[in-house]
């Protein structure tokens, strides 16, 4: 498997992949669905787009952005999405581990997530693995697909 910046051919796959975990309602902030008409815009305005690819085909992406502006504008946030079916293969890990580099080498300081969902155990396991630190839990802060609000416990790692 190798981890690269996207490109435009890349793109029905990455739309599927992301839509999955949108349309599951438990991980990303998002509800609106990626298409044909805007996830090319979506994907090119992030600092950096990177998907995993195994034997030709896109298993999973990330996108690393600022996660702020002006003087907090040295902090990133991403967002990482594999394919269903090939959840447990540790893909998202080789994505966390890249994009840890890739920001690195953008000149970002420290990588910061804002809203794990408390009960997302897996993601949670992986960044406590790879030396992230939970700064807390915020009650509520994630209204999940059946209308529940589950806790975040936001993340960070210094670069």
């Amino acid at each position: 498997m190798m981890i690269r910046e996207y490109k435009r051919e890349d793109l029905p796959a990455m739309i599927r992949i992301w839509n999955e975990v949108v349309e599951e309602g438990i991980a990303f902030p998002q509800d609106d669905l990626l298409d044909f008409n805007n996830a090319d815009d979506f994907f090119a305005s992030q600092s950096y787009t990177g998907v995993a690819e195994d034997f030709g085909r896109v298993v999973g992406l990330y996108i690393l952005h600022p996660n702020n502006i002006g003087r907090c504008g040295h902090i990133c946030n991403a967002s990482f999405a594999v394919s269903s079916d090939l959840r447990g293969h540790h893909i998202g890990e080789r994505l966390v581990c890249d994009c840890l580099s890739t920001a690195k080498a953008l000149g970002f300081r420290v990588l910061q997530f804002n809203a794990v969902v408390e009960s997302n155990a897996s993601a949670r396991h992986l960044y406590e693995k790879l030396g992230f630190t939970q700064l807390g839990t915020i009650p509520g802060g994630f209204l999940m697909k059946d209308g529940y609000y589950a806790n975040i416990c936001p993340y960070y790692k210094v670069l």
